[in-house]
């Protein structure tokens, strides 16, 4: 089964504008993102889809493919699959932009569940949530998941809702599941979903991945240990900075 990465980086960013060009160790946010997938041995390419100039030439000083797109794609789904409308892949692997410091390995691991599991339209990864901060904050994504493995449901919100209980005194025992920025989807599926307009919940949740939920689609949830830290704000590429250093 052959799979590629793409990793949709536009240059707007309500939280933080132009992060995909913000500094990393003396390189673009993005290109450290691409370094980290090319890695993973289950891909036989990895691309960058944007829709700015300056994102395209900093990709290809790097020699970096790049897939320009158009600027008005409703979340980074679209935009991929814009880009992959004419590539010759079975499984299409979004890495988020801002996802420096992912496993090149879980990406391995989501191309193999794709592969063992058929039936599956989508696949994506998740690591126990511990830090007592990011329980509420609506920038660290909770997913909750069935017995099989497959996602539940998907929320900015804390969930699942403890009722009788502090969620804090449950936070060693891994109830709640932060969910990681990479997906990996069915090409046919893929080019499928974005035929639809966006759902109801993910216009309200900004959560692209209920689109598919919504529809139906079975979206696998693999659980990992991945401490490292995405970049969604200012603070978080300080913080990125500081575990290139460690």
């Amino acid at each position: 089964m052959s799979a590629v990465a793409v990793i949709p980086a536009r240059y707007g960013s309500q939280r933080f504008p132009g992060k995909m060009l913000a500094d990393l160790g003396g390189k673009p946010l993005f290109v450290r993102t691409v370094e980290r997938a090319r890695q993973a041995k289950r891909l036989s390419e990895v691309w960058v889809a944007t829709d700015d100039e300056r994102i395209a030439e900093a990709a290809e000083r790097e020699g970096i493919p790049v897939k320009m797109t158009r600027e008005d794609h409703p979340s980074g789904t679209d935009r991929i699959a814009e880009a992959v409308a004419d590539l010759d892949a079975d499984v299409i692997v979004n890495v988020q932009g801002d996802e420096p410091f992912m496993d090149p390995n879980l990406i391995d691991q989501l191309v193999e569940r794709m592969t063992e599991e058929p039936g599956l339209e989508m696949a994506t990864a998740a690591t126990p949530l511990r830090a007592r901060e990011d329980l509420f904050a609506s920038s660290v994504v909770k997913v909750v998941c069935s017995d099989a493995g497959h996602a539940l449901y998907f929320s900015r919100s804390l969930i699942p809702f403890c009722r009788d209980v502090d969620p804090e005194s449950v936070l060693d025992r891994g109830v709640y599941q932060r969910h990681l920025g990479i997906y990996a989807y069915r090409r046919e599926f893929l080019l499928a979903l974005v035929l639809q307009p966006p759902h109801m919940l993910e216009t309200l949740e900004k959560l692209e991945q209920l689109r598919a939920l919504a529809l139906g689609a079975r979206i696998a949830v693999i659980r990992t240990e991945q401490p490292a830290p995405g970049v969604d704000t200012p603070e978080d590429l300080a913080a990125a900075k500081r575990w290139m250093t460690r």
